[in-house]
């Protein structure tokens, strides 16, 4: 029944992104954040929904009759950088099958990340992808909080079986990044019963990530907590959310939850810890002997032979700035900083322009969640491999078009006003951008 019930939903949706792309967009995102087919059994499990509807979008670009613009600010100019950055060291890569065959799926990634600022490119599409990311992550958030208030918090919070956020960090992860979209929509919503929905849906997503019993998502939830409140342009209410979550949180959770969270003062005594150490230690080896650092999936054990400390402590490197290092050198590593530096500093642009102006505190928000976000997904991503995780570089996209966005309706609006100010017989005033 949900194979059936998802090929419906699916393939009524696919014709419209021939002649609109955008819709292609937010159907590849529902299918990539939500993968609703790992819920199914049946054919949908191994159905390439994702491919289809990427390549759906990517004909609609080609041939729709929609404008279609590309935003080569800074940022898309860096991350392109970075994408070539990747393909130039793929050549010199330890594990050249691998290497490739991870290529191609982050290759795949960065193609829609592009396609999102081609086909997004006014406030109402920009609110409609916001919404479809949220609904899509959100539903494993009310889920999983709802799941660990049932169940007294003893057992781990997951995500869909073989999708990248499968597992209880990676799920944890990506509803700490979900939690200030929901906030965004929450502050720019008119209707009051769908705000007390998105009310209730921080609180549990919150539950749902701390019920993940990821430490990394702990140290993730305490900085985003604080940025969230700092970033909130109505702190009192912002308080409230952050202090209801904290208090379920410690009315639910169990000792034993407790007692792994403590673990994070005594890393030295957690084998999982020492193994990370080692990982991180082998990448900054790795980039220090090669430019070009060791490729794709560089952290197997023959790398570990060589540049570990530890040979035989082979680790996954569960970060993402030891990810970059160590895969792609200091440049890489340096480029996708530089590539979050600029968004913040964008992001920060925006709030700056808009202070004073009330008609456009959407961008205000959108940007101000956007930098939380960012910093949950800094924070978390510290103890978690997800560098080429879809999720960020499409927040980023948020950040950076709500920028774009906002000039292009100052613009139009000094249009309009130049073309009143003719007819009138006078020059308009219009304040320059």
């Amino acid at each position: 029944m949900r194979d059936l019930l998802l090929a419906v939903v699916f393939f009524g949706v696919l014709p419209f992104a021939l002649a609109r792309p955008h819709w292609g967009l937010y159907l590849y995102s529902w299918i990539s954040y939500m993968n609703p087919h790992r819920l199914a059994y049946g054919f949908a499990y191994s159905f390439p929904w994702a491919y289809l509807a990427a390549l759906a979008t990517l004909v609609g670009v080609l041939f729709s009759k929609e404008p279609k613009r590309m935003p080569w600010t800074r940022e898309m100019t860096v991350l392109l950088l970075l994408a070539l950055w990747w393909t130039f060291t793929t050549f010199f890569a330890f594990y050249p099958e691998l290497a490739w065959s991870q290529w191609e799926k982050v290759m795949k990634i960065m193609a829609m990340i592009f396609i999102t600022p081609l086909v997004i490119n006014d406030r109402h599409k920009l609110r409609l992808l916001v919404w479809v990311i949220v609904l899509s992550l959100g539903f494993y958030g009310i889920k999983g909080g709802i799941f660990t208030i049932v169940h007294g918090g003893v057992y781990r919070v997951q995500g869909p079986m073989g999708s990248f956020i499968g597992g209880n960090n990676e799920i944890a992860l990506a509803l700490l990044m979900t939690i200030p979209l929901m906030r965004y929509l929450q502050l720019t919503e008119k209707h009051r019963l769908i705000r007390l929905g998105l009310t209730a849906a921080i609180v549990l997503t919150a539950l749902a990530a701390i019920g993940s019993q990821s430490r990394g998502a702990l140290v993730g939830a305490a900085v985003m907590a604080t940025m969230f409140w700092w970033k909130s342009r109505n702190k009192f209410v912002t308080a409230i959310l952050v202090v209801m979550a904290a208090g379920l949180i410690y009315l639910i959770m169990p000792a034993q939850w407790y007692e792994r969270m403590q673990t994070i003062e005594s890393y030295e005594e957690d084998a999982s810890a020492l193994g990370r150490i080692n990982a991180w230690w082998t990448a900054y080896n790795v980039a220090k002997a090669r430019i070009t650092g060791g490729g794709f999936e560089m952290f197997q054990e023959p790398t570990f032979q060589v540049y570990a400390p530890e040979p035989d402590r082979v680790h996954d490197v569960h970060s993402v700035y030891f990810e970059q290092l160590g895969e792609h050198g200091f440049p890489a590593l340096a480029l996708w900083l530089l590539l979050g530096v600029l968004t913040w500093r964008t992001g920060s642009w925006v709030l700056r322009r808009v202070r004073k102006d009330p008609d456009k505190k959407w961008a205000a928000d959108l940007a101000a969640m956007g930098q939380v976000t960012m910093m949950a997904y800094y924070a978390a991503g510290a103890f978690l491999g997800l560098s080429y995780f879809d999720l960020y570089y499409h927040v980023l996209m948020l950040v950076i078009l709500a920028k774009v966005v906002l000039l292009q309706e100052e613009r139009a609006t000094q249009a309009v006003a130049a073309v009143r100010g003719k007819g009138n017989g006078r020059p308009a005033t219009v304040q320059a951008s």
